[in-house]
C-alpha cells in the first residue's frame, strides 16, 4: 500500500492540463480513488488519450476553462506551464483551494528518500550525474520530474530501497506546499522566467519552495559561490551543505590542490573528470554532494566523473577525429550560454553558430573570444555572426546549414582543436527543436569522419 494512499481517496480533485503530467496524473489518482475530473483548453480532437481516461473513470472536458469544474473541488492539480493568471487557477486561489503541480504528491505518497534538485541552470546535468553516481549503491536511484518523466507515477510505484532523484522547475516547486525532500540541491540563481511569475522575488519564493519544509535531519546542498543563493539559504531549514570551486567549505564538497574533497576526504582529483567548465565544476561539485550524503562511494563517483560526456546537447562530448574534439552544446540558444561554453575551453576552438534573428547582439561573446580561431556562421543570422566575428579578430565563414557548417570546420582545424556547436540562437529558422539541430550535428560529424571517429569510451 503506498504511504498516505487514504489522504487522497474520494477527494474531488481537478487536473488542470492534459498534456503528459496531467494524463499520468489522473490515472493515478484514479487508482488512489479520488474523484477525477481533466480539463484542457483544446478540443478534445487534440487529446487521443481522452477516451483511456473516461474508459477509467476521469470526466473530461475539453475546448474552454469552465468556471462551473470549480464548484465542490477540493483541490486543482495544474500543468507547470499553465500560468497562474489562467482564469480557473486565478478564481481556484481566490476561493482559497490548493492549487498544486504533481510534485506535491511526490513525498505524499513515496516510501522513498527523495533528492529534488533546482536552480536557474545546470539541473539536469547535475540530476544526472547524482543518478548515475547512486546506482550499485545498494539503493536503486530513480530519475524524474522536469528531466521528461512524470515524477508523482514514479514517485507512487517506489520503495523504501528506492531513492527518487528529481530535477524540479520553479513552474514545478512553485505548486508545492508540504513537499520535503530528504536532500535539497540549490545549484545557483539567474533571473529567469520573470515573465511567468511576474517578478524577480517571486522567481525566488518559488526555488525556495525546495527548502521550505526541511528539518535539521534533512539536508540543503547549495552553492557557496552564489550570494544570492547563500542570503535566501540563510532563511531556510535544513543541515546546511555547501560546496564551492574557489573556497574550501569543510562542511561539505570542494576543491583543495587540485582534488575534489567532501567533507575533507579526497574524492578523486579534477584533471581526471571528462566534463569541461567551471560551470560543471560546479555541477560536479553539488552533484558529489548529494550523492555523498545519499550513500555514494568515491569509487562510484570516480567511474561517474572519468566517464561522463555530458547530457546530449548540453555541452556534450561527441568524440574525437585526427585529435579534434568534437561538442555538442545545441541547446545554447542564446549569447549567454554560448558565452559559457566558450569559457570551458582554452584549447582553439571552430565555433558553429547561428540561427534564428532575433536582432540581438553578439557583443557579449567577445570576451570569451580570444582562443576561437574560427566561426563558421549558418542559419538566419549567418551574416551578423560572420561581421561580428571578423571584428573580434576571429576568421568568418557563411554557410547554409550544419552539415556545410561541419565540412568547413575540419578544414580550419588543425590537430588539438576543438569544434564547439553553441549556435547562440533559437533553432526554428530551420529546425523545430535544439534537440533536432544538435542531431543534424551528430549525424553530419559522423558522415564527414567516417571511418576513424573515436566517441567516448571508445578503445584507443
Amino acid at each position: 500500500m503506498r504511504k498516505n494512499q487514504d489522504k487522497l481517496k474520494e477527494k474531488k480533485i481537478l487536473v488542470l492540463g492534459m498534456a503528459k503530467s496531467g494524463a499520468a496524473c489522473a490515472t493515478l489518482l484514479v487508482q488512489l480513488g479520488a474523484v477525477v475530473t481533466i480539463n484542457d483548453a483544446k478540443e478534445r480532437m487534440d487529446h487521443p488519450e481522452a477516451s483511456d481516461l473516461e474508459a477509467l473513470g476521469v470526466k473530461v472536458v475539453c475546448g474552454g476553462h469552465p468556471l462551473s469544474l470549480l464548484d465542490d473541488i477540493d483541490v486543482v492539480i495544474k500543468n507547470p506551464g499553465i500560468r497562474y493568471d489562467n482564469v480557473l487557477v486565478k478564481t481556484a486561489l481566490e476561493k482559497g483551494l490548493p492549487v498544486w503541480t504533481e510534485i506535491e504528491l511526490t513525498t505524499m505518497l513515496s516510501e522513498a528518500d527523495v533528492i529534488a534538485i533546482t536552480g536557474s541552470n545546470g539541473k539536469t546535468t547535475t540530476t544526472t550525474l547524482v543518478n548515475d553516481m547512486l546506482k550499485d549503491s545498494g539503493r536503486t536511484p530513480r530519475m524524474a520530474g522536469n528531466i521528461g518523466i512524470v515524477a508523482s507515477t514514479v514517485a507512487a510505484n517506489a520503495t523504501k530501497q528506492d531513492i527518487l532523484v528529481l530535477e524540479l522547475s520553479s513552474f514545478q516547486l512553485m505548486g508545492t506546499d508540504a513537499f520535503k525532500p530528504k536532500i535539497a540541491v540549490w545549484l545557483n540563481l539567474f533571473d529567469a522566467h520573470l515573465d511567468y511569475h511576474g517578478s524577480r522575488d517571486a522567481y525566488i519564493a518559488a526555488k525556495a519552495k525546495i527548502a521550505a519544509n526541511l528539518t535539521a535531519e534533512d539536508y540543503l546542498v547549495y552553492n557557496a559561490d552564489d550570494t544570492q543563493v547563500v542570503k535566501e539559504v540563510s532563511r531556510l531549514g535544513g543541515t546546511k551543505v555547501p560546496f564551492s570551486r574557489k573556497e574550501q567549505q569543510e562542511a561539505g564538497a570542494y576543491l583543495h590542490e587540485g582534488m575534489i574533497m567532501f567533507r575533507g576526504e579526497q574524492v578523486m582529483p579534477l584533471a581526471e573528470v571528462v566534463l569541461p567548465g567551471e560551470h560543471n565544476t560546479e555541477n560536479m561539485l553539488a552533484a558529489v554532494a548529494a550523492a555523498k550524503l545519499a550513500g555514494a562511494t568515491s569509487a562510484q563517483i570516480y567511474r561517474v566523473l572519468t566517464s561522463f560526456s555530458g547530457v546530449k546537447h548540453r555541452l556534450q562530448f561527441v568524440g574525437t577525429w585526427e585529435g579534434r574534439s568534437f561538442y555538442n552544446d545545441a541547446k545554447a540558444t542564446n549569447v549567454l550560454a554560448t558565452q559559457a561554453a566558450l569559457s570551458s575551453f582554452t584549447k582553439p576552438t571552430i565555433l558553429l553558430a547561428g540561427g534564428l534573428d532575433r536582432g540581438h547582439s553578439f557583443e557579449e561573446l567577445r570576451s570569451s573570444m580570444a582562443h576561437v580561431k574560427a566561426v563558421i556562421a549558418f542559419g538566419e543570422t549567418r551574416k551578423r555572426l560572420a561581421s561580428f566575428a571578423e571584428k573580434a579578430g576571429s576568421t568568418a565563414v557563411v554557410v547554409n546549414n550544419i552539415g556545410e557548417a561541419v565540412r568547413e570546420a575540419l578544414k580550419y582545424s588543425n590537430e588539438g582543436d576543438v569544434i564547439l556547436l553553441s549556435p547562440a540562437c533559437a533553432s526554428w529558422d530551420q529546425y523545430r527543436t535544439f534537440e533536432e539541430r544538435g542531431d543534424a550535428f551528430l549525424q553530419a560529424v559522423a558522415m564527414e569522419t567516417m571511418p576513424h571517429f573515436k566517441p567516448p569510451n571508445a578503445d584507443v
